[in-house]
This record gives C-alpha cells, sequence and structure tokens, in this order.
C-alpha cells in the first residue's frame, strides 16, 4: 500500500489557525479529505495519514470523523495532553479507535528542554503500553534534546517530521546533519521525508537545493526508516503536490525497486501498523 505520511486537514480558523499568517495565503481556506483525494489518486497512491494541526483533543476527534467516512485516511495521528494526570485514562480510551495509531505535540514551538521535563517523560513512557507510536515535530536547534529523549525509550516507535525541518533556505547543513546522524543509531527512530520546499526559498527553490538533505537522510536511517510524506496543504505555499512528489521520487530512483516501494510505503506500513 502507497502512503502519504503527512497531510492535514482543517476548518480554517484565523483565531485557532494563527500560525496561518497573511503570508501564507494559499492556506486561509478550509481542506478536506475531498479535496486530497484527487491528488493521491492521480499519484497512484492508495492512502495517508492524517496529522494533527492543532493541540486539542477535539483535533484528535475531528481527525478520526475525517477518517470514519473517508476509508483512504488510513491512519490518524492526534493529540492529547502527555503531562495530564489522567493520562493513562485518555489513552485507554483512545485505544478504542482503531485509526489513532499515534500521537504529536507541536515541539516545535516549545523550548527543547520542555521534551526532557519529568512530565512530558511519563507520558511517552506510557504510550508503548497502548502501542501507540510518536510523531517528532521539531526544528534543528531541538535535535540535541530529542536524541536525549530517544535514549529513554528504546522501545518506543519514533518518528521525525520533515527531516527535523533543515535550514536549507539559509544553506546551513552541518550541525543539523551531525545530530540526525547520532539520533538514526537508534533503530526505532524512523523518519518522514516530507515538507523540505517550504524550508527553502519558497518562490525560487530547485530540485538541487534539496539534494544534500536527502542524502544525510537516506544515508543515517538508510532505505527501511524513511517513509515519503508530502505535508499537504502546507507544501502549497512552495510548489504543487504534484512538483513536491516528483522532486522526490526523482530522488529515489537512485534505489533499487524493493527500496523504493520500502520508501513509497512499506517503511510507513511497519511504522503505522506495527508490522515491523
Amino acid at each position: 500500500m502507497r502512503l502519504d505520511t503527512h497531510v492535514h486537514f482543517w476548518h480554517f480558523d484565523p483565531v485557532r489557525d494563527a500560525w496561518i499568517t497573511p503570508d501564507m495565503a494559499a492556506l486561509r481556506r478550509d481542506f478536506l479529505p475531498g479535496d486530497v483525494w484527487p491528488l493521491l489518486h492521480a499519484n497512484h497512491i492508495d492512502g495517508c495519514v492524517a496529522v494533527q494541526a492543532d493541540q486539542s483533543e477535539k483535533e484528535t476527534h475531528f481527525l478520526l470523523d475525517q477518517a470514519a467516512g473517508n476509508p483512504f485516511v488510513k491512519a490518524v495521528v492526534g493529540w492529547v495532553d502527555l503531562r495530564a494526570p489522567d493520562l493513562s485514562e485518555r489513552l485507554a480510551y483512545f485505544s478504542g479507535f482503531p485509526k489513532l495509531r499515534g500521537f504529536r505535540h507541536i515541539l516545535q514551538g516549545e523550548q527543547p528542554a520542555f521534551m526532557l521535563e519529568k512530565a512530558f517523560l511519563n507520558g511517552v513512557a506510557q504510550l508503548p503500553h497502548f502501542n501507540f507510536s510518536y510523531d517528532i515535530l521539531v526544528y534543528p536547534r531541538h535535535l540535541r534534546a530529542v536524541l536525549e529523549l530517544v535514549k529513554k525509550f528504546e522501545h518506543q516507535r519514533f518518528i521525525i517530521d520533515h527531516l527535523a525541518k533543515p535550514y536549507i533556505r539559509r544553506g546551513l547543513i552541518r550541525q543539523w546533519a551531525r545530530d540526525m546522524r547520532r539520533i538514526a543509531r537508534h533503530e526505532n527512530v524512523y523518519c518522514k521525508v516530507s515538507g523540505l520546499t517550504t524550508e527553502a526559498d519558497w518562490q525560487g527553490w530547485k530540485p538541487a537545493d534539496l539534494t544534500p538533505y536527502l542524502d544525510v537522510g537516506f544515508e543515517a536511517f538508510g532505505p527501511k526508516r524513511v517513509c515519503y510524506g508530502s505535508d499537504w496543504p502546507v507544501c502549497l505555499l512552495a510548489t504543487t503536490y504534484e512538483r513536491q512528489r516528483e522532486t522526490v521520487m526523482g530522488y529515489v530512483q537512485r534505489l533499487s525497486v524493493s527500496e523504493q516501494q520500502a520508501f513509497c510505503g512499506g517503511n510507513a506500513n511497519a511504522f503505522y501498523f506495527n508490522t515491523m
């Protein structure tokens, strides 16, 4: 099954979605499953993973409702307060939704130390008991803390979103690459090749700008722990769905056929559906 591991849905709310600033006018509208399905179908993709964009259980239920009404939405990465005193009860409740495969917090908006606080660590420690994965959304400045986090939980499935948003626009790579390689030594950590075009120059990026970062991601994690994702509709800030897909797929032509198949879906199936 070919999967796009990273799409978002929302009914646009200018207050709740204040992160969508005026220079992101393309995103200031509703984006729902019916909008992405033609793109997936045209690109021979069987399904997608819907990922939270708002930090509330209401968001989790919204995504689960979208998944329930659209069979091609194969999995949901929702939000739950990992620091809540009643977390075990909330995880037990959410374990009753088969399409809910994991959770995410917008760690890129927090200080790196946030993910190493006792309450957060206690929350992550409970996820394996309910077979939930964890998506890590960070900037490069968070990666040293990410390394400390994953060291503590060798049996927890983690996946880094968007290659940790490297500084492509500024051409910075050395420290990011060093940190990513260190994290990749932990085999329970996967990585999404997603969202890179919006880290480049929105108006003037070219495929060659992404190549050094893709080189690091594939070399560090290997062909069995990288997964394709579009970051639709956020990718529309810099390009079309088709062009970002063509750029990444052009890069992976250097892989064997079996490795390409793993990247396009096999690895994601292993990660989110526990066929590891």
